[in-house]
């Protein structure tokens, strides 16, 4: 099987845990008003790659890799899942960390057939990396043209499945730079057991140009990057939300 390829990183060191091989896919639904990569959204263009392809190319640099792994982002990876089962099989078979960079948006608990492949597609995934655009359903949709209901239940999915979660959320002034947004985001991630990490990460604007040069219009050309002092606040901000819920269960649990 074949993969639509993008590019591949072969020294990533923020995509998982340690220095990490990461593919870059083809393909996404989403339309994020900050993405930086919208050359990823359409198929078209991509280079063709089997697992084995893949595979063969990680082995030239192993030995960069031996805290690291292979991370599959994109787009998003999802869009091709019976490619990515059979990529990250093949990786675990060779003792290769896997880790999954995406916005769940492809998740549908009420297609067996597509469950059965998530579920499976688990067995062979050792982190997910999940981003969450905006905790709002409204601005959710205004933001990505995209609602958010099947990325909400995916999350729920990989803590019924136990897996090992890091969750991403990128803050933008006046979009998801809100201390409402960002209290009810922490209010939210409270209620997952196995989210190991919580990576808030500023708005910047170097994808401008890919816009100008693909003749897309930027829409947030008016908004300023955030600064890292505002990321790290608002993850603050977050974090005691989720402390504060998780004290709120606890004590009901008492009563009860």
């Amino acid at each position: 099987m074949e993969g639509l390829i993008h590019s591949i990183e072969t020294f990533g060191t923020v995509d998982g845990p340690g220095t990490r091989y990461v593919v870059f896919v083809k393909g996404c639904p989403m339309r994020c008003k900050y993405c930086h990569n919208p050359d990823t959204w359409e198929a078209t263009g991509a280079t063709k790659m089997t697992p084995d392809e893949i595979l063969k190319d990680y082995d030239g640099y192993k030995e960069f890799y031996k805290k690291g792994g292979i991370t599959v982002t994109g787009g998003e990876p999802l869009v091709q899942i019976d490619f990515l089962i059979e990529l990250f099989e093949k990786a675990k078979e060779k003792g290769i960390h896997t880790c999954l960079d995406t916005s769940g948006i492809m998740f549908r608990r009420n297609n067996p057939e597509l469950l059965a492949k998530y579920e499976r597609l688990m067995k062979s995934t050792d982190l997910i990396m999940l981003d969450i655009k905006h905790i709002d359903p409204k601005e959710h949709l205004e933001l990505t043209k995209q609602p958010c209901d099947n990325i909400f239940d995916f999350l729920k999915f990989l803590d019924e499945q136990e897996k090992e979660i890091w969750i991403r959320h990128v803050v933008v002034p006046g979009i998801t730079l809100i201390p409402e947004y960002l209290k009810r985001l922490g209010t939210f991630l409270a209620h997952f057991k196995h989210i190991k990490a919580l990576d808030v990460l500023p708005y910047h604007d170097m994808g401008k140009t890919k816009y100008e040069q693909m003749g897309i219009d930027y829409v947030l050309k008016d908004t300023p990057p955030a600064t890292k002092a505002q990321a790290i606040e608002a993850r603050t901000t977050i974090i005691d939300a989720m402390k504060e819920e998780r004290k709120k269960m606890q004590m009901e649990h008492n009563l009860d």
